[in-house]
C-alpha cells in the first residue's frame, strides 16, 4: 500500500470545519448587509422613495394664469387673449427626433425659425415636459394631424390661447408687445413667478404693466402613463388671471392722428389737462406687434432695426428735437414774471438783429421784418426779434428755470418705459458737461427754441397743458384703471397732481393765451387756416425747427425743393381747446415736413375735431405727404415761407 493512499481523517475533518466556518461568516455578513440595505430603503429613507415612486405616477403641471385684457377709454379692445391650438412634443418619447420633424412638415407648416426656436426650448426643458413646437395651428392642419395622430407617437395638441392686438401697426409703440421670456428676465423674476408661463411684456403697456396683467399661476396634479401620457387629473390649486387694463387712450382718436400724418415720420401727443390722461400717443412709422409674440427671425428683425426711419423707435417719448417757436407761449409767460417786459412793450423787427460788438445776424423767419411787435404780436405773428430781445433781457439761467417749472428737459414720470428726459441748457449744464463757458448767442438762439435745447412731444403737450391749466396740471399717464377679471371691479387709477406753478400776477397766463387765441383765430395768425372755421376756440402755437443751419453769407434761403429731405426744416405745432373750458392738449412733431402752421397745424385740427366734436371736420387733404412737402405754401399774410423761416 502506498503512503500517499493513507488518509488523514483528522486533518481533513479540520478543513472541513475551516471552510464551513467562512463560509458561514460570509453567509451571515451577506444577510447582514441585505438587512442594512433592507433597513434603510424600507425605513430610513422609505419617505424619499414613497415619493419618488408618485412622481412617476403623478406629476405636478403648472398652469399659466390668463394674462388681462387692455381695452381704451371707451372699452375697445387694444389687447386681447385668442384660442389658439399648439403642436407641442414630449422629447423623452420621441426616438428619432430629426425623423419626426421631418415627416411633420409634410402635416403642418414648419419654417426653419420654428425648427430652430423648438430646439432651444428642448434644451433649456426637462424631456418629459412638453415643448411647443408651432403655435397658431390652422384648422386644416389641426384636421390633417388628427388623422395621422397615430403615427406621431410624443406629439401632441394642446388648445391654449395667444395675444392679439386689434390696433396693429397703430397702437404698437403705446401698447406694446409680449415675446418669449428670456434668460435674464427670468433671473431678475421673483421665484416661481412665471411657472407655465412663456411670455413676457417687452415694450409698451405690456411691459410697464406686466405685474398687474401676468397673474398667479395654478397648478394640477395629474395621473400619466409610462409613456407620460396624462390619464386623470387628482388635484387643481386654482390660480387667478391678471387684471384687465383700462387706457385713457381713446382708440378713434388714436387712429384719426395717426390717418393725419399720413406718409409723414412723426409723432402726435394728446393729453387731458384736467388729468393728464393721455388720449392718444402716435409715433411713425410704426411697426406690426404680432411679428414678436412667438419670437421675430433674425432676418425680419435686421431689416426692422436697420431701417433708416426706425420704426420701433418711439418718437413721442424718445425722440428728442429742438422746439422751434413752439415755446415762445412759455417764454412769454417768463418775461412778464420775471417784470423784464410788459405786455405792451414793443420791438421793431427788421428781420434781423445783432449782437453789440458782432457783426452776426440773428434773422427773423420774415426777412422783410414785422415792423413794431408787442408781446402779443410776438406770439401771434411767431416774430424772432421779438423772442430774441427777450431772451437778451431774460439770460440763459432765468429761461432754464422757467422752461423746466414746465416740464421741457426732463422726464415727466409718464406710466410708459424708455421715456428720454431731453435738455434745456443752463450755464451749469454747458460748464459741466462741455467744460465751456456760455455765450450770448447762444441765449437768442435757445430764446426761439434752438441751439441745445430739445424735448420730446410729450414734454411739447404737458407744457401746453400746464399752460391751458393756468400753472396747475397732472402727470401724463396712461393707465386710469384697472379691473378685478372675476370680479369685474374697476378700480380707478387717481391722477396724481403736479405741484402748481404761482405766477406773481396770475393775470399773465390769460394774457399769453390770449395772444395763444392769436395765433388761431386772429389776422395774421399763424395758425389762421385752422381756426377759421372751427366750432370751437383755439389756443395755439406753431413752430418751424430748423435742422440745418444757414450760413451768414447766405442773403436767400434756400427753397424747400433745393433742400435735401434729411435736411428740411420739422415741422411744429401745439395747441388746446376749447380756450376757455380746455379738454385736450395736443403736440405734433412731422420731421423733416417744412412748416409748421401749414403741415403740423391741420394735424392737431382734425385730433380736436375727433375727440370734442366726435368727426372730422376740418377738411385739410390729410397732412401732404413727403413727396409733396417740398412745396412751400403761402401763411395767412399770403408770405411764402423759406426754409429757415418759422411756422
Amino acid at each position: 500500500m502506498a503512503l500517499s493512499s493513507i488518509k488523514n481523517l483528522q486533518r481533513e475533518r479540520q478543513a472541513f470545519l475551516a471552510r464551513a466556518v467562512v463560509g458561514t461568516v460570509f453567509c451571515l455578513l451577506g444577510t447582514a448587509l441585505l438587512i442594512v440595505r433592507l433597513f434603510d430603503l424600507q425605513i430610513l429613507q422609505n419617505e424619499y422613495f414613497q415619493t419618488r415612486a408618485n412622481e412617476n405616477r403623478m406629476r405636478v403641471m403648472p398652469v399659466a394664469p390668463v394674462r388681462g385684457l387692455i381695452y381704451d377709454r371707451h372699452g375697445a379692445l387694444l389687447a386681447q387673449n385668442k384660442p389658439a391650438f399648439v403642436l407641442e412634443v414630449i422629447p423623452e418619447q420621441v426616438e428619432d427626433m430629426p425623423g419626426l420633424l421631418k415627416r411633420l412638415t409634410g402635416v403642418v407648416q414648419l419654417t426653419d425659425q420654428d425648427i430652430g426656436r423648438f430646439k432651444e426650448r428642448v434644451r433649456k426643458t426637462p424631456r418629459y415636459r412638453p415643448v411647443p413646437l408651432r403655435n397658431n395651428l390652422t384648422m386644416e392642419e389641426l384636421a390633417r394631424y388628427e388623422v395621422d395622430r397615430h403615427a406621431f407617437r410624443g406629439v401632441d395638441v394642446s388648445a391654449g390661447l395667444t395675444r392679439n392686438y386689434p390696433l396693429g401697426v397703430s397702437g404698437a409703440h403705446i401698447v406694446g408687445y409680449v415675446g418669449g421670456i428670456t434668460e435674464s428676465e427670468l433671473k431678475e423674476a421673483a421665484e416661481n413667478t412665471y411657472e407655465g408661463l412663456s411670455l413676457i411684456g417687452k415694450t409698451g403697456v405690456e411691459k410697464s404693466s406686466e405685474d398687474t396683467l401676468r397673474g398667479e399661476s395654478g397648478a394640477k396634479i395629474i395621473e400619466a402613463n409610462a409613456y407620460g401620457r396624462p390619464l386623470r387629473e387628482l388635484d387643481y390649486r386654482r390660480g387667478y388671471p391678471g387684471r384687465n387694463l383700462y387706457l385713457s387712450i381713446d382708440a378713434k382718436v388714436q387712429l384719426v392722428a395717426e390717418q393725419a400724418l399720413g406718409e409723414l415720420d412723426g409723432a402726435v401727443v394728446a393729453l387731458d389737462p384736467r388729468s393728464g390722461e393721455i388720449i392718444a400717443l402716435v409715433s411713425k412709422p410704426g411697426f406690426d406687434p404680432h411679428l414678436f409674440i412667438e419670437g421675430i427671425d433674425y432676418k425680419t428683425y435686421s431689416v426692422l432695426s436697420n431701417d433708416p426711419k426706425r420704426p420701433l423707435f418711439n418718437r413721442a417719448l424718445q425722440g428728442t428735437y429742438p422746439p422751434g417757436s413752439t415755446v415762445k407761449p412759455a417764454m412769454a409767460i417768463a418775461g412778464l414774471e420775471y417784470g423784464v417786459v410788459t405786455p405792451d412793450d414793443g420791438v421793431y423787427c427788421r428781420g434781423e438783429i445783432s449782437l453789440p460788438g458782432s457783426s452776426r445776424k440773428y434773422r427773423c423767419w420774415k426777412r422783410s421784418g414785422h415792423g413794431f411787435q408787442d408781446m402779443v404780436g410776438g406770439v401771434m405773428r411767431s416774430c424772432d426779434v421779438y423772442f430774441y430781445e427777450l431772451a437778451i433781457k431774460l439770460g440763459i439761467d432765468r429761461m432754464h428755470d422757467s422752461m423746466t417749472r414746465l416740464g421741457l428737459g426732463h422726464k415727466t414720470g409718464v406710466d410708459l418705459p424708455l421715456e428720454k428726459s431731453g435738455l434745456f441748457p443752463s450755464r451749469e449744464w454747458k460748464l459741466k458737461r462741455r467744460k465751456e463757458q456760455w455765450y450770448p448767442g447762444e441765449t437768442l438762439n435757445v430764446g426761439i427754441g434752438q441751439g441745445y435745447t430739445s424735448v420730446t412731444p410729450l414734454q411739447l403737450a404737458q407744457m401746453t397743458a400746464r399752460i391751458a391749466m393756468r400753472g396747475k396740471g397732472f402727470k401724463p399717464h396712461v393707465v386710469y384703471a384697472t379691473q378685478d377679471a372675476i370680479t369685474r371691479q374697476v378700480t380707478p387709477v387717481p391722477p396724481v397732481p403736479l405741484d402748481p406753478i404761482e405766477l406773481k400776477d396770475n393775470r399773465n397766463w390769460q394774457r399769453v393765451i390770449d395772444a395763444m387765441i392769436g395765433v388761431a383765430h386772429g389776422v395774421g395768425g399763424t395758425a389762421a387756416r385752422i381756426g377759421r372755421d372751427s366750432p370751437y376756440q383755439i389756443a395755439a402755437k406753431t413752430g418751424t425747427a430748423q435742422v440745418a443751419a444757414m450760413r451768414q453769407d447766405e442773403k436767400k434761403a434756400r427753397s424747400l425743393e433745393s433742400t435735401p429731405l434729411h435736411l428740411r426744416d420739422h415741422a411744429l405745432f401745439v395747441a388746446f381747446a376749447p380756450a376757455d373750458d380746455p379738454k385736450i392738449a395736443v403736440a405734433v412733431i412731422a420731421e423733416h415736413a417744412g412748416h409748421g402752421g401749414s403741415i403740423a397745424a391741420p394735424i392737431a385740427r382734425q385730433v380736436m375735431d375727433m375727440y370734442l366734436l366726435g368727426e372730422v371736420r376740418y377738411n385739410a387733404g390729410a397732412a401732404a405727404p413727403a413727396a409733396a412737402v417740398a412745396t412751400p405754401e403761402p401763411d395767412a399774410d399770403g408770405h411764402v415761407h423759406e426754409v429757415e423761416v418759422e411756422d
